[in-house]
């Protein structure tokens, strides 16, 4: 949400309006939108009316009602919106570095993965289909044939997140348009304006008016959405405490959702560090550890534990931290001051009780210098809670089954890496795991586009990835004929 404390907003501000039945409109109000490194507005944010919502609501209804896209149709508008979007990287870049943060090499890879995303989502619209059932194959049912068609629900409400404000809401967005539905889309406040290019690069692909449609705000518009009967599926990022509360006034329609995470990577003490180590860099600090694959706690086969800190302590040290418009930067600010003073927070309590920081250093405003600690205890916040900043923590492990039984200890299961040359290792964590993904020599936040993504336990339920979301927002229609 735009910080409450923002001075007043000015008309020469750029403007994110709202998008309502094919046409961008004005609020009954707007919020201003932080740029945060600088910590003052840098755009501001149209908000609805509750009677604006269900207004929206209803003319996505009627647009999907009226739509007559082929899926061929739906594929080419996809794939002209993904073109479009790679045309406008640039300025979604620079979109991206003060909305969100992002040091430029973090924005372009987000848009990067936002053209393939919705290129995947273009081929699954055409490749949107049922399949045959051998009803001949029961008794009595001689000359009668069976099929199933995939279709749309209708009216699909997506509520993202600010840290992947761009492809995350391509997931949500892509999947939903390629099987036909509508979408009424309510970004994070913190990052509107990436959401607002993406929705004119859809328009002007050709989408019909009212199947694509924002509506930016806070928790009450969301609840606003939820209280919407016109809405047949909620996709939802973001924390497990909202996901709950959207899972309870959801009822009885379907829903997604990708919550909270503490993401694990383990280094066997047969692992390649040359290989490993950069990649755990990486994982841990892009995005200012803002992703909830983000590595919180590595553990360290204890033979490698001494060696494995003398290494990743200079490399931390060495990570250029600040201005996300220096091209040098690799870490730039959290969302918010609020935030980065949480973090602040969370490491000084740590180090109080026990916690040694190896690297790190005092907050400067928004922007948390990236932090490496040991010896962190289970029982303060950073050992069992998700930071979302640019922490991470290493502890020692001496078998297997200790590794395993520590994640599995935790009540979120999102993903996992480890990295070992030991096939039945790399199989022990692959079966005992309690997490959505396990991947071996890569760390937890290695996502391909395509892949199912998703997790377990308090991590949520339901996979995106193009060829899994779609059927995730569609359903199955059993046909008979009877010659």
């Amino acid at each position: 949400m735009a910080d409450a404390a923002a001075p007043q907003i000015t008309a020469a501000l750029p403007a994110c309006r709202l998008l309502i039945g094919g046409q961008w409109t004005k609020g009954a109000s707007a919020a201003a939108v932080m740029d945060k490194f600088r910590l003052e507005p840098c755009m501001y944010a149209q908000l609805p009316s509750r009677q604006q919502v269900s207004d929206c609501v209803a003319a996505a209804d009627a647009a999907f009602q009226a739509s007559t896209l082929t899926p061929y149709a739906r594929g080419a508008i996809l794939d002209r919106a993904a073109a479009l979007i790679e045309q406008r990287a640039e300025e979604l870049a620079d979109a991206l570095g003060k909305e969100a943060g992002f040091p430029r090499r973090d924005a372009l890879g987000e848009v990067r993965r936002t053209v393939v995303t919705f290129g995947l989502s273009a081929e699954e619209a055409r490749n949107f289909r049922g399949q045959t059932v051998p009803i001949e194959g029961a008794a009595g049912q001689a000359g009668r044939l069976g099929f199933t068609l995939r279709v749309p629900l209708g009216v699909i409400c997506a509520i993202t997140p600010f840290n992947a404000p761009l492809n995350t809401v391509a997931h949500k967005v892509g999947p939903a348009l390629a099987a036909g539905n509508a979408m009424v889309l309510k970004p994070s406040l913190h990052t509107p304006m990436s959401s607002c290019i993406m929705a004119e690069c859809l328009l002007e692909a050709g989408l019909p008016s009212g199947l694509m449609s924002v509506l930016h705000g806070d928790a009450e518009v969301a609840q606003w959405l939820l209280q919407e009967p016109l809405v047949r599926f909620y996709a939802f990022t973001g924390s497990t405490e909202v996901g709950r509360s959207i899972q309870a006034a959801a009822g009885l329609r379907r829903t997604q959702m990708e919550l909270g995470s503490i993401a694990h990577c383990i280094l066997c003490e047969d692992a390649d560090l040359d290989v490993a180590l950069p990649k755990v860099i990486n994982a841990s600090y892009r995005k200012a550890g803002q992703v909830c694959t983000s590595i919180q706690l590595l553990l360290v086969q204890r033979p490698l534990m001494a060696h494995v800190i003398d290494r990743l302590v200079p490399m931390v040290k060495a990570l250029p931290y600040g201005d996300p418009a220096d091209d040098r930067t690799v870490v730039g600010p959290v969302i918010s001051e609020a935030s980065a003073r949480r973090i602040e927070a969370w490491i000084r309590h740590a180090v109080d009780h026990g916690a040694r920081l190896l690297a790190g250093g005092e907050r400067e405003g928004a922007v948390v210098p990236p932090a490496l600690l040991t010896d962190v205890q289970s029982s303060t916040p950073l050992g069992c809670q998700e930071v979302f900043g640019p922490v991470l923590c290493v502890a020692p492990f001496d078998s297997m089954d200790e590794a395993i039984a520590r994640i599995n200890s935790t009540p979120f299961g999102l993903a996992a890496g480890i990295f070992t040359k030991r096939i039945d290792v790399a199989m022990q964590a692959a079966l005992k795991l309690q997490v959505g993904g396990v991947h071996i020599n890569e760390t937890p936040s290695s996502r391909v586009d395509v892949m199912p993504y998703g997790g377990s336990k308090d991590s949520g339920f339901g996979r995106e990835g193009p060829h899994y979301a779609i059927r995730e927002m569609s359903e199955e229609r059993m046909i008979t004929i009877l010659a």
